[in-house]
């Protein structure tokens, strides 16, 4: 497992983005019910790591950031998910598909 995606928050951004072509910071932040800090502070960790994209734009002269999956942050996601399944398996846990 990737201890960068065991923190709540960023995993629930790279699990959001990777439903998205690009998602606002705006949009990040409701869907998680973060403050602008925190989630600033954990998507900074991504997109440190390379897993996430940020693109600064103006609407109406106000700043809006929009955030991307990059295919490392899409690749690590996978693995991620694929451990945390393999776990729940081991647990007897997973009721999908054997």
């Amino acid at each position: 497992m990737n201890p960068l995606l065991q923190h709540r928050s960023r995993l629930g951004a790279m699990v959001l983005l990777s439903n998205a072509d690009a998602m606002s910071f705006t949009r990040l932040r409701e869907l998680l019910t973060e403050t602008d800090g925190n989630l600033g502070a954990q998507l900074r960790k991504l997109e440190d790591a390379g897993y996430v994209a940020a693109d600064k734009q103006f609407l109406n002269r106000k700043p809006i950031t929009w955030y991307s999956l990059t295919p490392a942050g899409r690749g690590a996601l996978k693995r991620h998910l694929n451990a945390l399944q393999s776990v729940l398996r081991s647990a007897g846990l997973d009721s999908g598909p054997s």
